[in-house]
């Protein structure tokens, strides 16, 4: 098995990264997606958060309500802390059930948004970094995501800044330009997957 760690900052195009990776051939393990499931109605994960943050984060349905617990995580690093410290887990424990599944032979592509604020590169055999300036991420979330500017710019900087995550990185994808120049990239990067598969068999 080898294990890919892809990440890189809201608005980077990492979503369109994995779609690719995954059209390839590769096992995708969606940590965002995790991170939604371990929180539904019903699970141990929303009785923490609620536990933690209190009632007024569900909806009327009872599911957890994001953009009230955003608002309140995002910019507050403490509260941010304290919501990581009950998801993270269960992702983490959900995630290695899912690679288990996928089998020796995969190619795994761990999808992690807080891979290097997390300091998680030496879990994974290669670490892919999707880069785009920060003039462009703010484009994409404000005009194809329809965030508020001010909230865009709350959310990117919550995150690693740019510079922290091009050092992690084993191979950075240039993701500035429109999808055709992006495809190319993530071709290349799924060749260099493979060799080392092979080379590891």
């Amino acid at each position: 098995m080898l294990r890919l760690g892809l990440t890189g900052g809201i608005g980077s195009g990492k979503s369109e990264v994995s779609r690719l990776l995954t059209s390839y051939g590769a096992v995708l393990i969606d940590s965002d997606r995790i991170a939604r499931e371990v929180v539904e109605p019903g699970t141990p994960g929303l009785a923490a958060v609620v536990a933690e943050f209190g009632p007024g984060v569900l909806t009327p349905d009872g599911a957890l309500d994001r953009t009230k617990l955003g608002a309140i995580v995002f910019g507050d690093p403490d509260r941010l802390r304290a919501l990581n410290a009950i998801v993270h887990p269960l992702v983490r424990a959900r995630s290695a059930e899912l690679e288990t599944a996928a089998g020796p032979d995969s190619i795994v592509v761990h999808d992690v948004p807080l891979l290097v604020e997390n300091g998680m590169e030496a879990l994974y055999d290669l670490v892919v970094v999707v880069d785009a300036s920060p003039e462009t991420q703010l484009d994409r979330l404000v005009r194809l995501r329809g965030m508020a500017e001010s909230e865009a710019r709350k959310r990117m900087e919550a995150q690693a800044g740019r510079e922290r995550r091009r050092a992690a990185a084993d191979v950075v994808i240039d993701n500035d330009g429109p999808l055709e120049e992006l495809e190319p990239q993530v071709r290349r990067v799924w060749q260099t997957l493979e060799d080392r598969a092979a080379a590891g068999r």
